[in-house]
Order: C-alpha cells, then structure tokens, then sequence
C-alpha cells in the first residue's frame, strides 16, 4: 500500500495536511463519523479539544482493528459545531494524530444530532493487503 502525498508547487504548503493523496496497493476502509465519545457512549469532555482528542482515539480504534494506523489514511473529514474554536480543535489533534498528513475538509455545522456534541470526525483509509 503506498500514500504519495500531492502538494503541488503552485498551491500553499500547509505544515498539518496535504492537498491531495493518492492510494494505491490496498482496500478502502470507510471509517464512520466519531464523536468524543468513551467505550460506553458517554461524552467525554464538554471541552472541544477533550472531544476532539477521543474523537480521533475512536477512528485509530477503527484502524487498529484491520491492522491499519494513521499513517494509512488518505482523507479526514472534520465536522465542528457552529462557534467551536478550530485553533482549539488543531492544537489538540497533533497531540492525538502526530504527523501524519492526511488530505483533511473542515465543515462548520450548525449543530449535531446528539446534544453536547461539538466535533464528529470520519475517515478514508488505504490498508494494506496483508493487513486487512
């Protein structure tokens, strides 16, 4: 399985993601939107880097279990509530996530279908053969 990360010289070089990822050499994992939530579906924090932080302990639960990691993943999509503080939200990833640029879309949203929810993170991710 190989992510080659597109940056292409005439668009901005931005440190925490690529504009584009190509995936070759393995099979789509779809991973489902994921909130804050701990191993019972409570929130875990009323705090959006707490939420953000288990958001994105949830999608690497979801690799892990078909033998795959962050570095396997092509796209994040990131959804935060409407008057979240994206700085908030970033600054908390990293420590979560490490460097692992994935190609990202960040959607403010005017709320979520559960109350008290302030992100909702999903997932694309390339697993190799002999992981999956």
């Amino acid at each position: 399985m190989t992510l080659t990360h597109i940056n292409p010289a005439a668009l901005h070089k931005n440190p925490a993601f690529s504009q584009g990822v190509l995936a070759t050499g393995g099979s789509l994992l779809v991973v489902g939107g994921q909130h804050g939530t701990d191993e019972q579906g409570q929130l875990v924090s009323t705090d959006l880097g707490e939420q953000t932080k288990q958001a994105l302990r949830n999608v690497l639960t979801v690799l892990a279990d078909v033998g795959a990691d962050a570095s396997h993943v092509a796209r994040l999509g990131v959804y935060l509530a409407a008057g979240a503080d994206a700085g908030a939200g970033y600054a908390s990833a990293f420590e979560v996530w490490g460097a692992n640029p994935a190609a990202v879309t960040v959607v403010i949203v005017h709320s979520f279908a559960r109350p008290g929810v302030l992100v909702e993170i999903e997932a694309l991710a390339v697993v190799p053969e002999s992981a999956s």
